[in-house]
């Protein structure tokens, strides 16, 4: 009987480095065929943590600027800053959700700043300290 080691049939794990801000937006909205009073109009003092990762950094050590990663979430979540966010696209059709929320703003910064070695990992939306969601791609 041959004995094999345990991780040999685990893939090797691909090292990242992981990049995270923290930003705050302020809006209202209303979650429509909520039974319950989060379907009245009602406001929350937002915040959105974004997480990217790449494998390499640049020429000065850096897989993206801060102030950069910063600029863009806060350039796409001003679309939402002090709205009804139910009267913002997507969110006219869809329900603004804290996981619709963060998916949302996953895939309008993916769209703006991945690229072959970074790419946006995970969006965490808090509606309160203690209430959140993450939309994540798990491939990264």
């Amino acid at each position: 009987m041959v004995l094999l080691k345990a991780d040999c049939w685990q893939p090797k794990a691909k090292k990242m480095y992981e990049i995270s801000i923290k930003t705050l937006f302020s809006s209202a909205h209303q979650l429509i065929g909520y039974n319950g009073v989060c379907e009245n109009l009602h406001g929350h003092n937002w915040t959105a943590e974004v997480f990217v990762r790449t494998g390499k950094l640049d020429e000065i050590g850096l897989g993206i600027d801060y102030k950069i990663l910063k600029g863009h979430t806060d350039s796409i979540l001003s679309k939402l800053d002090h709205e009804n966010i139910n009267k913002v696209v997507p969110f006219d059709k869809i329900n603004p959700s804290s996981e619709n929320i963060a998916r949302w703003l996953f895939q309008e910064l993916s769209a703006v700043i991945n690229t072959n070695n970074l790419k946006v990992f995970r969006v965490n939306i808090k509606e309160t300290e203690n209430f959140s969601a993450s939309y994540s791609d798990e491939s990264v």
